[in-house]
C-alpha cells in the first residue's frame, strides 16, 4: 500500500512519537465504508487553526470537540431524523442525541423556554419516571407541574384555562394503559394557549407517528428501547424544527449529556432493521392482544388495536393500517402482588425486564418497576391496578409466545 505524505514523514520521528500518530488522520483515497465507522476521538483538528475557528464559530461544517458533536453520532441523529421527515425530505427536522431518553426529554424540557413561575400540564399517563422527573427536578425551579387525563378534548379548554400551561407533555402511545391522544387537535388547543407542545414518541417510533407533522414542537425517543432494539445500548434523541433546535443543542453543548460514539454506533445498526423488527411486533401484539381478551383469567386487556380500547378510532386514524405498536397491558383477573409474581416467576420465554421494545418479549410489573415511585392512591388515579402487566412483545413465534402465557397464567389458577 502506497504511504501518504504524512505516513513517510512518521518514519522521521523517534518510536515514541510514531506509536503516538501512525495510523491516524490517513488522508481520503477514494474509497468509503460500507458502514459509518465509530469515531472515538474527543478532539478533531484541522490542516490550519483559521478552519478550526470557522468551525468553533459556526461559519463552517465540521467537529471540534465531541461533547458538542461526532461524526458517528450525527451519522445517527441524520438517520433518525430521516425517518421523522417521512417522505418529505425538506421537512426533516434536527435531530439531537443523547445519552439517554431521560436526558433528552430534560433536554427537550428545559429548552421550551420554562422560567419560574411557568407551568407544565402534564398527561397523567405517562411513564413514571417522567413525573419523577418534573415533580423532583423542576418543582424545585418554580416550574408548576400540573397533571391531568387529556383524552377528552371537550375538557381542554377548563383544563388548560386552570393550568396556564408553557408546556404540555404528552405520550404517543402512553405507559402503560396504551392511551392515544389526538396530536393533531393537542397541538392546535396548546398552541391556542400559548403553549408549546412535547411528544414522547417512544412507544410509537416514527413509523407509526410523527408527531412534528401533526403540529407538536418537539418528540423524544428513548432510544434504548425500539430504534436500538436489541437490549445493550442506552440512548437518547430529541428532534424539533428550527428555532427550537438551537435550544436542544445548548443543552448538550453545556449539560453534556452526550451519546458516546460506541452506543451512537449501536444504535444505527439497530436502526436499520427498525421496520421489520416493529412489523412484527406489531403484528404478534394485535394477535396476543385478541387472544388474551377472550382469556377467562384476564379481566381487560389494554391495546388501541382492540375496538374495546377507548382511542381506537383515534389511533385508526392516527397510525399505519394495522399497527398499532408491540406494547400492550393486561390486568390478571382478581390477583394482588402475590398473584402477578407466580405469573412473572412461571414465564419462560418471555423475560421478567425493566424495559420494552427489544427483540426479547419482555414483561414488566408497573407498580413495582416503572410506576413504583408514586403512591398507590397516585397509581389508583392513574388507573394502574396491583394486577396490572405490560407486554412488550419480541420478534419470537407467537405460537410459543402464546403457550408460554398461557402455562403462566395456568400456575395462577
Amino acid at each position: 500500500m502506497q504511504l501518504t505524505a504524512g505516513c513517510r514523514k512518521l518514519f522521521c520521528m523517534r518510536p515514541a512519537t510514531r506509536a503516538v500518530h501512525a495510523g491516524e488522520r490517513l488522508a481520503p483515497a477514494g474509497w468509503k465504508s460500507v458502514t459509518t465507522p465509530i469515531y472515538p476521538s474527543a478532539t478533531y483538528i484541522y490542516e490550519d487553526i483559521a478552519t478550526l475557528e470557522r468551525v468553533a464559530g459556526g461559519e463552517e461544517n465540521g467537529y471540534m470537540y465531541s461533547r458538542y458533536a461526532h461524526p458517528t453520532g450525527h451519522a445517527l441523529e441524520l438517520a433518525v431524523a430521516a425517518l421523522e421527515a417521512g417522505e418529505d425530505e425538506a421537512a426533516a427536522p434536527a435531530c439531537v442525541s443523547f445519552a439517554s431518553g431521560m436526558a433528552a426529554l430534560h433536554a427537550a424540557i428545559l429548552a421550551s423556554g420554562l422560567q419560574a413561575g411557568d407551568a407544565i400540564l402534564c398527561s397523567q399517563d405517562v411513564y413514571g419516571a417522567t413525573i419523577g422527573l418534573l415533580r423532583n427536578l423542576f418543582t424545585p425551579l418554580g416550574v408548576r407541574i400540573e397533571l391531568a387525563s387529556l383524552s377528552q378534548p371537550a375538557a381542554w379548554p377548563e383544563q388548560f384555562a386552570a393550568a396556564r400551561p408553557r408546556l404540555v407533555l404528552v405520550e404517543t402511545l402512553s405507559n402503560p394503559l396504551l392511551r392515544v391522544p389526538d396530536l393533531e387537535a393537542l397541538a392546535a388547543a396548546a398552541h391556542a394557549a400559548g403553549a408549546r407542545l412535547l411528544v414522547d414518541s417512544t412507544f410509537a417510533t416514527p413509523l407509526l407517528c410523527r408527531p412534528l407533522e401533526l403540529g407538536a414542537d418537539f418528540v423524544v425517543h428513548s432510544a434504548t428501547k425500539f430504534l436500538a432494539g436489541h437490549g445493550d445500548v442506552l440512548g437518547g434523541v430529541a428532534l424539533a424544527r428550527e428555532p427550537e433546535t438551537a435550544g436542544l443543542e445548548l443543552q448538550r453543548k453545556l449539560a453534556g449529556g452526550v451519546l458516546g460514539p460506541f452506543e451512537a454506533w449501536m444504535i444505527l445498526r439497530g436502526l436499520k432493521t427498525l421496520p421489520l423488527r416493529l412489523e412484527r411486533q406489531c403484528r404478534t401484539a394485535l394477535e396476543l392482544a385478541h387472544w388474551l381478551a377472550a382469556h377467562p383469567a384476564i379481566e381487560r386487556v389494554h391495546y388501541p388495536g382492540l375496538e374495546s380500547h377507548p382511542d381506537h378510532a383515534i389511533a385508526r386514524r392516527q397510525f399505519p393500517a394495522g399497527q398499532f405498536g408491540g406494547i400492550l397491558s393486561f390486568e390478571l383477573g382478581g390477583a394482588g402482588r402475590e398473584r402477578v409474581y407466580r405469573f412473572f416467576n412461571a414465564l419462560r420465554i418471555v423475560l421478567p425486564a425493566t424495559s420494552l421494545g427489544d427483540v426479547q418479549s419482555l414483561a414488566l410489573y408497573p407498580a413495582a418497576s416503572s410506576h413504583r415511585d408514586l403512591s398507590p392512591k397516585q397509581r389508583r388515579e392513574a388507573g394502574i391496578g396491583d394486577n396490572l402487566v405490560r407486554l412488550s412483545c419480541g420478534i419470537e413465534a407467537v405460537e410459543d409466545l402464546r403457550e408460554d402465557l398461557e402455562r403462566a397464567l395456568t400456575v395462577i389458577g
